[in-house]
């Protein structure tokens, strides 16, 4: 399957050296952004769903991830249950659709999150806990008590929900204050003596929309054990009999019992679509994942999943909750078989509250098992089940207990989220490492307050995610939404709306587009990174801890180490490099005095101020060296090995290869010379890579990040301006090079950039505005063609000012009328009131004269516009703006000498219609679950919703003031 992936993104690119032909990258569906794709309540039909997937294809979107999740009150006739035979219906009827749109599908492996659960997942497959309880008894004594442990019922059920009514459910249709007073006056079911057992037998688990819950129960006892003050331990399990009783009295001396229980987590599929309620699985078990994929198995028997990609995960979430997840049946025979000692042998050191250095290691091997279960138990044979079917995986694995970048390895399609470039490093260095040829991103997920995020806003974040390494963009998201629905329709409560009703969708497709052309280079070649970075899970892993089990994501629990500080400073000078767990290393070979990985070659590995490593692992970097490799060592050489298990000989093998190092050196840094290669170790990064023949990219010192692809011959740059300054220099290319080609994915404009060389570097001419972004192709052999345009003012800049016709295109709630205005503003502020509370596309016009004097072009430069513009002079449209900054360059030969007729279409948000519908009490705020959330505190009403009642109308339309200046 990966071979085939491989060739679906294998891309052409054509240049022809001499006269040059420029070309850009071949695309696809994979080029195109993605989006995820909500499903309320599955309530969907085929006349909306060909309706709303027209709509996304127009715009550029090139597949989407189906998620059904909870409903829409009003609907529920129309709910279809998950995986039902009328849902196999309209799925398959979407894969036709997409076919037909050539547009492609992936399908979330459940309902909303966490992964896998529902009507099918009972005991013996849901998340498991463990509770214990412990006893003092002298010698010649017992227990008198039966050892057992009564779990106490609890319960969490997300807020604002459809629950305790006689008529739960509003009869289907229902409109208006109807379903508002429904969900103003209902009230929690708190009491789980009210809930049936097991919880798929309740009705209306759509109201109840349960997220958390434990019934009161006697809990399954697992082993007892008995420890003296001197050390001696006995199994006690075989001696409790059926009714709890223990039939055991102490030997000499004082010793303490413990009794530790299965329980149950708790945690159930949280959002979860109708027919798709019920308990979370045990991600530990692959009997229970097998158990749930079962499921599928059956509903897709006799279906077409040709047009079906592949599968996809949203994170582990399990322990979004009430306690951890963190036990699994035969957890002590699996952690026996993997740590090589008996785990009942040390229920104190696991437990204990203060720690001290061999309860840490106890505690780091029980850690170390969970993590294995979860590779292993979970992600392994789910990607083996989907490979079965001829399907790849999309995989979320932060936020897990186990070694992330070992889940992302073991995937098809790493996926990141956030807005932190290192957070992303973790599955774009899996996709990096292991030659996977794409990493992709849930993108944009709540910028801003709900209604508050631009187009340009998510371009902002789109190229961070591209200078992360991400390059398959899956927006979050759009909702289904039938096509007669009253405005806005359906919502999700993620605060992106990329929604067909929304107004800046006139001018998705110009973000889209651009996204596409990027992603097309970006999943070309393969990455060009020079250092590995270590990933110190084992230090992570060996230290306490609020709860048993730590839970991983970005540089989350590393905030104050030297591995996050040296990450962040190697970011911010430009250095390129991945992150590489132990069992990735084991995949690394040396070649010459460089490194080769499955995916790209690299120059050294980085360990920052590691304190412990793997025995294995060490052994490894060791043989690296010898065969020629440079490893760095930022601070201190780590000290020993992790864990408990064979800890002495361990240990013993760990000192006789650090004492064959002899560390020498005056100044700042010690070297260890090993066979061909060598351990340098020092206090300072910067000293240590260059050591290492490492150096970043120059181009950050002008305030420009970047991202490499190696081609064939050459590179792919991709660049951006993130400052607030113009870039307008000669900008050094930290690989070598004798030529470059410029794109502008944004205008699609192209040509043979203007190079010189300088300290022997190739220096390339950059133009970027403020947010602006390019991509470079260099070469080693001189191209010619045509040249890339380059322009500089030529004189000063002319206000066009006069009368401007306001006209008011779509929108609504209703269109204010045609009006002149003297001077551009918000035309928030015109004198009709629908102008407060319009919320669409407005032109602007106005004619103008030519400006004195000859120039080679123009600049027409609109100031300040909310939120985007498309700019058409004379007929001819030329481009759509998005911001931060709003020019365009106008061909000279554009302009006449008078009466050249400048138009300008604004398109604002939703905002300022949605603030009416609040105000005037509108039902727009009509979902089960969760319903309505605001991402701000200051934002939500008295009953703990959104509400934008208090805002003001937001500024919309062109501001300017508009000037044209000329250029040569």
């Amino acid at each position: 399957m990966i071979k085939r992936l491989i060739c679906i993104l294998t891309l052409s690119f054509v240049l022809i050296i001499g006269k040059a032909q420029i070309k850009w990258p071949a695309v696809n569906a994979v080029t195109k952004p993605w989006a995820r794709w909500w499903w309320p309540g599955s309530a969907v039909n085929t006349r909306s769903l060909s309706a709303n997937m027209t709509q996304y294809a127009q715009v550029g979107l090139g597949g989407l991830e189906i998620t059904p999740i909870y409903g829409v009150a009003g609907y529920e006739s129309e709910f279809i249950d998950y995986l039902s035979p009328q849902w196999m219906q309209v799925f398959s009827y979407t894969l036709q659709e997409a076919k037909r749109l050539n547009m492609q599908i992936d399908i979330a492996t459940g309902s909303g999150w966490p992964f896998g659960g529902g009507p099918l997942i009972g005991d013996a497959e849901a998340c498991k806990d463990f509770e214990y309880k412990t006893w003092t008894v002298k010698e010649g004594h017992g227990i008198r008590e039966s050892i057992e442990f009564e779990q106490q019922p609890y319960l969490n059920a997300i807020g604002n929900t459809i629950a305790d009514k006689k008529e739960l459910y509003p009869p289907a249709g229902t409109t208006g204050p109807n379903i508002l007073a429904m969900l103003k006056e209902s009230q929690h079911v708190t009491n789980v003596k009210k809930l049936e057992e097991p919880v798929y037998a309740n009705k209306n688990l759509q109201a109840l929309a349960i997220d958390q819950l434990k019934y009161k129960k006697n809990l399954p006892l697992q082993v007892v054990m008995a420890y003296s003050d001197d050390g001696k331990a006995i199994d006690l399990t075989a001696q409790v009999d059926a009714k709890g009783n223990l039939n055991w009295k102490a030997p000499a001396g004082t010793w303490t019992v413990y009794a530790l229980f299965m329980g149950w987590h708790g945690k159930m599929v949280e959002r979860a679509a109708p027919g798709a309620e019920g308990n979370a699985i045990d991600h530990f078990s692959e009997q229970a994942l097998n158990k749930y994929l079962s499921r599928f198995d059956t509903a897709f028997v006799g279906a077409d999943l040709s047009q079906l990609r592949g599968f996809f995960n949203d994170s582990y979430e399990v322990d979004d909750a009430h306690g951890q997840s963190n036990y699994t049946p035969g957890f002590f025979d699996e952690f026996n078989h993997r740590r090589g000692y008996d785990l009942k042998l040390f229920l104190p050191q696991l437990l204990k509250k203060e720690r001290d250095e061999t309860s840490l290691r106890v505690l780091y091997d029980y850690r170390q098992t969970i993590a294995d279960l979860l590779l292993e138990k979970f992600t392994m044979p789910w990607h083996r089940w989907a490979q079965e079917k001829g399907k790849i995986v999309r995989n979320q694995s932060h936020g897990s207990p186990a070694n992330i970048l070992d889940c992302y390895s073991v995937v098809d399609i790493p996926e990141t989220e956030g807005s932190e470039l290192l957070r992303f490093k973790f599955a774009v260095s899996a996709a990096h490492i292991l030659n996977k040829p794409l990493a992709s991103a849930e993108a944009a997920t709540w910028l801003n307050e709900h209604f508050k995020s631009t187009l340009g806003d998510v371009k902002t974040v789109v190229d961070k995610y591209f200078l992360g390494g991400v390059n398959h963009i899956v927006y979050h998201g759009i909702c289904y939404s039938p096509i007669n629905d009253t405005w806005p329709g359906w919502l999700f409560y993620a605060a992106v709306h990329f929604q067909p009703i929304h107004p800046f969708w006139k001018d998705f497709g110009t973000l889209n587009t651009y996204v596409t052309r990027c992603q097309s280079f970006l999943q070309s070649g393969k990455p060009d990174n020079d250092i590995l970075l270590y990933f110190p899970f084992s230090d992570h892993n060996s230290e306490p801890g609020r709860d048993l089990l730590h839970h991983y994501d970005g540089m989350k629990g590393f905030e104050n180490t030297d591995f996050n500080k040296v990450a962040e400073d190697m970011l911010a000078k430009g250095y390129a490099f991945d992150l590489i767990s132990d069992n990735q290393l084991q995949k690394v070979t040396a070649s010459g005095s460089g490194l080769q990985t499955p995916g790209g070659a690299y120059r050294t590995i980085v360990l920052a101020n590691t304190k412990y490593l793997p025995l294995p692992t060490l052994q490894k970097l060791a043989d690296l060296a010898k065969a020629g490799a440079t490893i760095l060592v930022y601070n201190n050489f780590p000290s020993g090995v992790p864990g408990y298990g064979q800890l002495a000989e361990r240990q013993q093998q760990f000192t006789n290869i650090t004492a064959a190092l002899k560390f020498a050196g005056e100044g700042a840094l010690q070297k260890a010379t090993t066979g061909k290669g060598s351990f340098i170790k020092g206090n300072d990064i910067t000293a240590l890579l260059q050591a290492a023949n490492v150096f970043p990219e120059p181009m950050y010192g002008a305030g420009l990040q970047c991202i490499r692809r190696s081609i064939p011959g050459g590179n792919y740059y991709f660049i951006s301006n993130a400052t607030e300054n113009i870039v307008n220099e000669w900008v050094p290319l930290g690989r070598k090079a004798a030529s470059a080609i410029q794109f502008d994915p944004m205008t699609g404009q192209s040509g043979v950039a203007k190079t010189r060389v300088k300290n022997n570097k190739l220096e390339v001419y950059v133009q970027l505005e403020p947010g602006g972004s390019c991509v470079l192709q260099t070469a080693n052999k001189a191209q010619t063609g045509k040249p890339y345009s380059y322009y500089t003012l030529a004189g000063k800049s002319t206000e066009i000012k006069g009368n401007w016709r306001l006209f008011f295109m779509m929108g609504g709630p209703d269109l204010p009328k045609p009006i002149s205005v003297p001077k551009l503003g918000s035309w928030t502020e015109i004198p009709e009131p629908l102008g407060k509370v319009f919320s669409g596309t407005a032109q602007y016009s106005i004619e103008f004269a030519k400006p004195a004097g000859a120039a080679s072009a123009y600049e027409l430069d609109l100031g300040k516009v909310a939120w985007s513009a498309e700019v058409i002079l004379n007929g001819k449209t030329l481009g759509t703006l998005l911001g931060p900054v709003y020019k365009v360059i106008v061909p000279a030969g554009l302009v006449k000498a008078t009466n050249n007729e400048l138009l300008v279409r604004v398109t604002n948000g939703m905002t300022n219609r949605i603030i009416d519908m609040e105000k005037e009490g509108a039902p727009w705020k009509k979902f089960y679950n969760v319903n309505f959330p605001a991402r701000l505190a200051e934002n939500r009403g008295t009953n703990g919703l959104f509400t934008p009642a208090k805002w003001e109308p937001e500024t919309s339309g062109l501001l300017g003031p508009v000037t044209i200046a000329p250029l040569k």
